[in-house]
This record gives structure tokens, C-alpha cells and sequence, in this order.
């Protein structure tokens, strides 16, 4: 089913990215919130990260500062394992039919992951591309934002810097050591070209696995969550381990598999898989 104007995929290809509203219906984001929701209640009774993925990791992550009374849950890895309604929106909605216009007709998925900001937190999200993360043959790797909350100017926004996707794939390792970031003079250089990128809760960005990225503390009283999936081409294979694995990944959710890979020339250092719960401790220093 094709969702997306020729506009509206021209744009995608130029900037790197694509805001788009009602991806997902009414109900079904009625349902993504309600388990959320849960969620935040169930990490009241917890102090420390929680649950487990396919690699023994914890699916549950939660802040520096976390309580009962000021819950901080930040990352939830896999959540279509654990619920019906998130294993929709990542395989049934029409945010994998946007996906399909942009780098189909042949999708798979490759991960999910929640990261939430709850009001008045502390996570942020340093200034780094996903490809260094999550490295393929090829780069038709999409990342789908699906806003759950409204996202505004005051609660932590993704911000993005449009074209970086045709520029160079920076590094995330400095002085042997992956930090999960860009240096700071390419983070310099982003603070001063990026764009906020708001909308209603439903809407999804999609974004270029090459774009630079990032996103300042939610220092509102309102909630930022966002419910991201990966996709890439059937003919984009993987060339590290997966950093959110679960039993879906490399589904077809749309089109065929092909049976087939496609190779671009580029060399890159390979990423360091996190030993916590996510990417967080990385950028934080925590694991080193």
C-alpha cells in the first residue's frame, strides 16, 4: 500500500528524515499508551534495572535517581515481546507502509526499543548517527519514531540535522573507547544546524540510518515517549551483532525475502555491544 506523495518521499531522500501524522490508529495508540503506562507503575517497585531480552540482558531500564515516587524508566528493549499492541505498530500499521515507500518493497525488522522521558528527567541523548550502531552491507536502514506522547519544544524533542545522511558516518570510538557519540566539534557543529522535530502523539518520524541526531533532557511536566523500530532492506545484512535482539528480528513485514544482499563501499569501525541494560550507560561512561 503506498502512503507516502512523491513530496513527501523526495523530501526523505534530500534531508534525511520525514515527519508523518496518524500512523498508527486511534485504538491502537490508546493501547501502546495504557501498556506504557503499566509499565511505569510496575518500575515503582523496582530500584534498579529489571526483566530480561534473549541475551540475558535487562528489558527494563531505568535512570540515575529512579524511586517510587519519582519513577525514571527510560528504556524498555523489545517491548513487542511483551506486548500485543507495540508488535502492531511494528508490524501492522501504517508506519511500516511509509517504511515500504522509502526503502521497500522488501522490509525486515531489525530491533525495537522505547525510549521514554518522563517529566522533569535527566536522560538526554548525545549526538551520534544509528549506522555505527547497527551496521549493514547497505544503508537502507530506516529508524521509525513513533511519537506515544504529544512531543513539543519543552520535553525533550528529537533534534535532527537535515542532509547529514549524505555526509560522512562519524565515529563513535575516541581514544579507545566507544562512547557511543560524536566528538564534540561534530557535536558543536549539530547543535547549531539541527531541527526540532515536534508533532501530535501518533505521529512518526522517520529518519535515515545516517543522520545526525539527538535530544536534551525533558525538563516539562508532561511525558516524551517514543516507540522506535528499525527496518532495513531484505538485501541489507547485518555485519555486527544486534544490540536489541529478540525473536522477531529479521521478519519480513512487508513485500518478500529475496534471498539476496547488496553491498555499498564503506568502512567503519565495528560498535561495542552494551553489557547494561542500553545505549545510555555507553554514552554516560558508565561501562568503562
Amino acid at each position: 500500500m503506498t502512503i507516502l506523495t512523491t513530496e513527501q518521499k523526495n523530501f526523505f531522500h534530500k534531508q534525511g528524515y520525514l515527519l508523518v501524522p496518524d500512523a498508527v490508529d486511534v485504538l491502537l495508540l490508546r493501547r501502546l499508551r495504557e501498556d506504557f503506562a503499566a509499565w511505569v507503575e510496575e518500575s515503582r517497585g523496582h530500584l534498579a534495572p529489571w526483566g530480561e531480552t534473549l541475551d540475558g540482558r535487562p528489558r527494563f531500564d531505568v535512570e540515575p535517581g529512579h524511586s517510587a515516587d519519582h519513577p525514571g524508566l527510560r528504556r524498555i528493549n523489545a517491548p513487542i515481546e511483551v506486548s500485543d499492541a507495540y508488535l502492531a505498530a511494528s508490524t501492522d500499521s501504517a508506519m511500516v507502509d511509509c517504511v515500504a515507500d522509502l526503502i521497500g518493497p522488501d522490509i525486515k525488522l531489525h530491533h525495537t526499543k522505547i525510549n521514554s522521558k518522563l517529566p522533569r528527567g535527566n536522560t538526554e541523548v548525545k549526538w551520534h548517527q544509528d549506522f555505527p550502531f547497527t551496521p549493514h552491507t547497505n544503508d537502507d536502514l530506516v529508524t521509525a519514531l513513533l511519537m506515544v506522547d504529544e512531543v513539543t519544544e519543552e520535553n525533550g524533542p528529537l533534534q535532527v540535522v537535515p542532509g547529514s545522511h549524505l555526509g560522512p558516518v562519524h565515529g563513535l570510538w575516541h581514544g579507545g573507547e566507544f562512547t557511543g557519540a560524536v566528538e564534540e566539534e561534530v557535536a558543536e557543529f549539530c547543535r547549531t544546524a539541527a531541527v526540532t522535530c515536534t508533532g501530535p502523539a501518533g505521529a512518526v518520524c522517520l529518519m535515515h540510518t545516517r543522520l545526525l541526531h539527538g535530544s536534551a533532557p525533558n525538563q516539562s511536566m508532561y511525558p516524551r515517549t517514543l516507540h522506535i523500530s528499525v527496518y532495513s532492506a531484505d538485501d541489507a545484512v547485518p555485519c555486527s551483532p544486534n544490540p536489541v535482539p529478540s525473536r522477531y528480528e529479521g521478519s519480513i513485514v512487508r513485500g518478500r525475502r529475496t534471498g539476496r544482499m547488496r553491498a555499498i563501499d564503506i568502512a567503519i569501525p565495528l560498535p561495542e555491544m552494551p553489557t547494561s541494560a542500553s545505549f545510555f550507560d555507553q554514552q554516560a561512561g558508565v561501562n568503562r
